[in-house]
């Protein structure tokens, strides 16, 4: 089984391309990017199951200059 999951994250500008580069190392990442807007940037995960759904976010969360997440996960 394939998970989708969208994750829209709000960061600190001066950390903004920092944070982008380390979200592309995660696991389970295949797309991220800028956004305009209430977010900063967005992510696609493509993940096996909600464990590791836990763990990529969690990762994201860890990354320095990160200040808030919103996970919206394929129902």
């Amino acid at each position: 089984m394939i998970m989708n999951a969208c994750v829209l994250l709000k960061v600190i500008p001066t950390k903004a391309e920092a944070v982008l580069e380390s979200i592309r190392k995660v696991d389970g990442v295949r797309k991220a990017f800028f956004t305009y807007g209430r977010f900063d940037i967005v992510v696609f995960l493509e993940v096996k199951d909600y464990a590791e759904l836990r763990k990529a976010t969690t990762a994201i969360n860890s990354i320095n200059g990160v200040r808030s997440t919103e996970t919206l996960a394929e129902a």
